[in-house]
């Protein structure tokens, strides 16, 4: 299992897009019209042979647009999990009573969409790809269209929550990985190639919340007056776009 894409929900798509591409130096984006089937308009940018992701409600009455109306504003929306037995990934969800809220299955792409009350904090994909090195939400091309001088992959997913041990045991048995605690109080999931999925504990948060992504960043430099300059740069180093913090690893 390994973290492949992450959705951030956003009320108007080009400026988050124009701030992402700029603190992170990427390349053009996929506009997906299959998005289309859920109100949206979307953006898909390749980092490395990961992705980010904008959506935006493009109608009233939709998912994304109540997942901003509850949350206040834009924010973190959905983790994309990689896996190369779909079959049994299902299996394992139905056992414990996860709720599948959409499918599809493609020639070269199989995806299952899993109710985000029933495990809190996003709306959790999990996805299978022929061949696996391929990625069909990104579009035709997608890695002509590769920037890799300041990013080069998206490498984690951080959830927020007043019990993030709670959340850590819930999301890992989703995901077949028992997590791991941590010297500061938080946990981890760690996933294949690198990737992983933190639960942090925040006192404050009244429900869980996809508050962060990690990013392996090359030029830290770059990253930083990039930040600066679209004036996204948080105090801790990283860079808030989308209501979320982007983190430099």
């Amino acid at each position: 299992m390994r973290l492949r894409q992450v959705a951030l929900a956003v009320h108007d798509l080009e400026p988050a897009l124009a701030r992402l591409r700029q603190v992170l130096a990427l390349g053009e984006p996929f506009r997906d019209p299959g998005v289309g089937v859920f109100g949206l308009v979307n953006a898909v940018l390749p980092v490395g042979d990961s992705f980010l992701e904008l959506v935006s409600p493009a109608r009233p009455d939709t998912s994304a647009g109540r997942w901003l109306a509850r949350r206040g504003g834009d924010a973190g929306y959905m983790a994309i999990f990689q896996t190369a037995d779909l079959a049994a990934a299902r299996a394992r969800v139905e056992a414990l009573g996860v709720r599948v809220v959409w499918e599809a299955k493609l020639e070269a792409a199989a995806t299952l969409h899993l109710h985000p009350r029933d495990l809190g904090g996003a709306i959790v994909s999990l996805d299978a790809m022929e061949p696996p090195e391929s990625w069909e939400w990104a579009g035709p091309g997608w890695r002509e269209r590769v920037r890799d001088e300041v990013a080069s992959g998206v490498t984690g997913a951080v959830l927020e929550a007043r019990d993030p041990e709670k959340l850590a045991a819930h999301w890992g048995e989703v995901l077949a990985v028992r997590p791991t605690p941590d010297a500061d109080g938080s946990f981890t999931l760690g996933l294949e190639r690198g990737t992983r999925v933190r639960f942090v504990p925040s006192p404050e948060a009244e429900e869980p919340a996809l508050g962060a992504v990690e990013v392996a960043v090359r030029d830290r430099a770059r990253f930083d007056a990039a930040a600066r300059a679209a004036g996204v740069r948080e105090p801790d180093g990283s860079a808030r776009i989308a209501g979320t913090r982007i983190v430099p690893v």
